[in-house]
């Protein structure tokens, strides 16, 4: 870090630089999102500007996590390079489980009217008994190591004793999901369609619009308004 942000910080006091240094710590290596109530750089406008501009110059970017919640993620035009130069590309196994918790926990539980907002935070979790098909087709020891470094990873979390029928851990989306930006929310949210139904008219749409190169149609420009 040393040198990296010199000329942002150094026409600042002591106390904008120290802020501006524990926010970019802990954005960048804190487990969970920052509040803006602990981290003064995060509730100053001015302050929250430069500390995205730090965070820029190492391709990250600032992403809201909530009401007065932020952390850090790639950059969109970072993680691209990153997917096409195959960073960050989840083995078959770990991403198969990984949807199947995106869909008991967060997808159903919100086309049911359980589960509000778009980000991936869920309190619905996904049981040994969603997981049980997967685990007979690629082996229970196979499915507990995918678990294991999708949790090593931050992408699901642990939760027990949510399942009546089976005994086993049951998963719920991580922190690291958090990280993701407005626009690489939306392309997991299409993903998941196109996984979960993918002869639908909605996944007809994308598939299309991502053939075609397209921005993408909003509700209000499909029905007209």
């Amino acid at each position: 870090m040393s040198g990296l942000f010199d000329d942002l910080l150094q026409p600042l006091g002591d106390k904008q630089r120290d802020a501006l240094v524990s926010a970019w710590a802990a954005l960048e290596y804190g487990s969970e999102p920052a509040s803006e109530a602990a981290l003064p750089a995060l509730r100053d406008a001015a302050l929250r500007h430069l500390l995205d501009q730090m965070l820029q110059r190492t391709g990250r970017t600032l992403v809201r996590a909530g009401a007065y919640l932020w952390t850090s993620g790639y950059r969109d035009d970072i993680a691209a390079v990153l997917a096409a130069n195959g960073w960050g590309i989840l083995p078959p196994l770990e991403r198969a489980a990984l949807i199947l918790v995106l869909i008991h926990s967060v997808a159903i539980p919100r086309a049911e009217g359980r589960l509000a907002g778009d980000d991936w935070q869920s309190t619905h979790p996904t049981t040994p008994t969603h997981l049980r098909k997967l685990s007979q087709v690629r082996g229970q020891r196979r499915l507990s190591d995918a678990l294991q470094w999708l949790r090593a990873a931050g992408l699901v979390r642990l939760v027990r004793g949510a399942d009546s029928e089976m005994a086993g851990a049951s998963y719920v989306p991580g922190p690291a999901l958090r990280r993701l930006t407005p626009a690489a929310r939306k392309r997991l949210q299409e993903n998941l369609i196109l996984a979960v139904g993918p002869d639908t008219a909605l996944a007809t749409a994308i598939t299309v619009r991502r053939r075609l190169g397209r921005p993408e149609v909003t509700t209000s420009q499909r029905s007209g308004s």
